[in-house]
């Protein structure tokens, strides 16, 4: 049965339903020896405490997409098969271009949000220079299948997850083809196609996007592996111009690293309450010595750059969560890198879903704007930050300026 599925899901309330009920039937009612009747009602109370805690774990998880799968959950599950020495660029010195085709199958996907705005697909993907085994869901615009766009190649987004978290976060927690869909089809945002790849791939511990010779090439995969796996099978436009990579938390350290450090992979990236040290994911392999923190640090990387990338980064974050980590990439980046800092206080959420999903519709029309796939309509507003006076959602979207936010703390 299925971790995030319907039966498992109704099986939990039914049994917290017969917890509570059978204490009141049979409380009274037992017969035997005091012993007896004593373990009996402490047996009915401990079943009642273990559903109740069951099926609340369960509604936490399928809100957030923690877990997608009874592996996950009990740290068995393990997507890597070999992970070489690829070295600096990740490559292991393979010719890309001369690896032939990937050619997948895709089937529809369950879960929450993935039926939604047309559907998303999924395939089990084995990455060629990565030596990852792991599944990769995919959203294609409502422009896909239409006859003018018959020979036309969209931009992507890879959509990257927090830890632990799920592929499927963005589609059914962030509703991101749900809010995006409307705004694509009246032109404010572009048609972009959507992949979120599988980033959990060793239990119990976050990858950190990074490359550990004899541990995990996370990097590779993202960035080598899923996108070529794209490009193979749909009209995607060619990288660098045309790809970007957004996430959340963890994910949104490795959205930053990835463009940083692979600026002939992607155009942008979008961070949304990250992190630049690894550290911050005490969880993370990329954290686990000093060398390890130095490569995968988008900062230090930034920093270190012989020529400044053709990059734009938009970060945002609250105070100590995110939006220092902005401000310090906006103060060494020199064009043509830039870097967009958005405050957001306090009150406009935590760091959890409800603070990152009203600002997917924000970050979207950056990413069409910076990534030169601004097709937005006469009369559009433009994306500008707001002055004093902003309002909740303004704050919680990621519109309100530093200045605007600070006064309505």
């Amino acid at each position: 049965m299925s971790l995030t599925g319907t039966p498992f899901l109704y099986t939990t309330i039914v049994l917290s339903l017969v917890a509570l009920i059978l204490p009141l039937f049979l409380w009274s009612r037992l017969r035997g020896p005091k012993a007896v009747r004593a373990a009996a009602r402490v047996l009915m109370l401990l079943f009642a405490q273990a559903t109740a805690v069951t099926l609340i774990f369960v509604l936490v998880n399928n809100q957030n997409n923690l877990y997608d799968n009874w592996a996950d959950l009990l740290g068995t599950g393990n997507h890597v098969q070999q992970a070489a020495n690829l070295g600096q660029d990740g490559t292991g010195g393979i010719a890309l271009k001369r690896l032939p085709k990937v050619r997948q199958t895709f089937t529809a996907a369950d879960g929450p949000g993935m039926r939604a705005a047309g559907g998303v697909e999924v395939t089990q993907l084995k990455g060629r220079v990565s030596g990852v085994d792991a599944e990769v869901y995919v959203w294609l615009p409502p422009q896909y299948h239409e006859p003018a766009y018959r020979n036309h190649h969209f931009p992507v987004v890879e959509l990257l997850p927090g830890y632990p978290g799920s592929a499927k976060a963005w589609f059914g927690s962030l509703k991101v083809t749900e809010q995006l869909e409307p705004l694509m089809k009246s032109g404010r945002v572009a048609p972009f196609i959507l992949v979120a790849p599988r980033t959990n791939l060793l239990a119990g511990v976050d990858t950190g996007c990074a490359n550990i010779p004899g541990t995990v090439n996370a990097d590779s995969w993202l960035s080598i592996d899923v996108p070529k796996m794209v490009t193979d099978n749909f009209r995607a436009a060619a990288a660098p111009a045309h790809w970007a990579a957004a996430g959340y938390s963890a994910g949104a350290h490795c959205a930053v690293k990835l463009a940083v450090a692979h600026p002939d992979r992607y155009r942008a990236a979008v961070s949304l309450s990250g992190y630049n040290d690894p550290i911050g994911e005490r969880n993370s392999l990329a954290s686990q010595s000093v060398t390890l923190r130095e490569q995968n640090n988008p900062y230090l990387l930034l920093r270190k750059a012989a020529a400044p990338p053709r990059i734009a980064l938009y970060v945002s974050g609250e105070s100590g969560d995110g939006y220092q980590a902005g401000v310090a990439l906006e103060q060494i980046a020199k064009a043509p890198t830039t870097v967009h800092v958005v405050y957001l206080p306090r009150s406009a959420g935590g760091h959890n879903m409800a603070l990152w999903r009203p600002q997917v519709p924000t970050v979207f029309e950056w990413l069409t704007l910076n990534m030169g796939q601004s097709h937005v309509r006469a009369g559009t507003a433009p994306l500008v930050p707001s002055s004093a006076g902003s309002t909740h959602a303004a704050l919680a979207s990621g519109t309100a300026s530093r200045a605007g936010a600070v006064r309505r703390r």
